[in-house]
């Protein structure tokens, strides 16, 4: 376990959501041996009632649960009646570069294609659970893993335009499968973020090329 992994699993509670429990076998054994508390739970009904008990740092979930699956915990995540903010990710084996897209418009926090890698699934909740902290103009901001380190990397060239496929290469390195317009949903979800504090500005399209990162006196020229 790496040291990144031990800071990630510190005290963090997952929650793992699959009606085929030998398949997240191996990624639950994985994850409690990095430090996660780790529960698996194959029903549904039964995983709605434990995220009401005991909200978890991370809810892991296949996309098509009866009663309870992706959709409605994405739902109930993000309308802030659990008792503390949840990460999520999208387990499922519809890999169609529409069915990812879609997974992230709606608000996970990652997408994660069936048959998958334990290390990599274990890499990428790492990542997801890191925490990030972005303030502005005095206004706390939540991103999520990805949108953080594209923000990071942004603001680390002010003024410079990067392409989809260079935003690629620098933040989502470790994905080959990552599909281009990902690149485009997260600037998306960063602009509504920063819309708040009104800097949604900040990150400028550069027609037929790329993005890039102005600061918020030049962004209002």
């Amino acid at each position: 376990m790496t040291c990144g992994m031990l800071a990630a699993a510190t005290q963090k509670h997952i929650l793992l959501v699959d009606r085929d429990v030998a398949a997240v076998e191996p990624l639950r054994q994985k994850l409690e041996e990095a430090g996660f508390v780790v529960g698996a739970i194959s029903d549904g009904y039964a995983a709605l009632s434990a995220l009401q008990e005991r909200t978890p740092h991370l809810l892991v979930i296949d996309w098509n649960m009866p009663g309870f699956g992706a959709l409605e915990a994405i739902e109930l995540v993000r309308s802030g009646r659990l008792r503390q903010p949840v990460r999520l990710i999208i387990l499922s084996a519809r890999s169609e570069e529409h069915d990812v897209v879609e997974g992230l418009n709606l608000g996970a926090d990652d997408y994660i294609a069936k048959p998958f890698s334990v290390r990599e699934v274990v890499a990428r909740i790492c990542a997801v659970l890191r925490a990030h902290r972005v303030a502005t103009l005095d206004t706390p901001l939540r991103p999520r893993a990805a949108e953080y380190r594209l923000l990071e990397f942004l603001m680390a060239h002010p003024g410079r335009t990067f392409s989809r496929t260079q935003l690629l290469a620098h933040v989502w390195a470790d994905d080959n499968d990552i599909d281009p317009r990902t690149v485009d949903v997260n600037v998306q979800r960063l602009r509504r973020i920063l819309a708040t504090p009104g800097v949604d500005g900040c990150i400028q399209t550069v027609r037929g090329f790329g993005y890039r990162f102005v600061n918020s006196s030049a962004a209002k020229n």
